[in-house]
């Protein structure tokens, strides 16, 4: 059964340009097993397997992508409430320990970038899983990899730019 999947507008068109992009190269692999067909033997022919693998991944990735694009749900920036963290808003945090203020994107899957600023975490991580849902003042643990939870102090709730 298809889930629903909750994604901002960037996320949706990014998910559909890639989709496109996938669709479009169908007459090239095509044209590849049209060509290696042409070399005679299928049961011996490595040009053969190698395109009927390339199109099976193409169109395992194309049906993925149009599953996720239609059981999509967009957020809308004027749903989005400033009084907790979710998808689409960005936290300012303090880390208690270290008194290191950082801010974080939440996004959806497809967004991640933990180079850019604010920092984009994905809404299913341990940082995104830990803010949503909190409120400014809050304190939260985040599960950390082999170590000891952080704690973070949400100091700011804002749209993201």
């Amino acid at each position: 059964m298809p889930t629903e999947n909750v994604m901002t507008q960037d996320s949706y068109n990014k998910l559909k340009r890639e989709r496109d992009e996938l669709i479009s190269q169908r007459p090239e692999i095509a044209e590849r097993l049209k060509e290696a067909r042409a070399f005679g033997d299928l049961s011996e022919n490595a040009e053969y397997d190698v395109a009927k693998e390339e199109q099976a991944k193409l169109e395992e990735r194309i049906l993925k992508l149009s599953e996720r694009l239609r059981t999509a749900t967009i957020i809308k920036d004027e749903d989005l409430t400033l009084d907790h963290v979710s998808l689409g808003l960005t936290a300012k945090v303090k880390e208690t320990k270290t008194k290191v203020v950082e801010s974080y994107s939440i996004v959806d899957v497809t967004e991640i970038d933990p180079f850019s600023d604010p920092i984009k975490v994905s809404v299913e991580s341990s940082v995104g899983k830990a803010l949503v849902g909190s409120k400014v003042g809050d304190k939260v643990e985040v599960a950390v990899p082999g170590g000891k939870p952080i704690r973070l102090e949400i100091l700011e709730i804002s749209r993201t730019a």
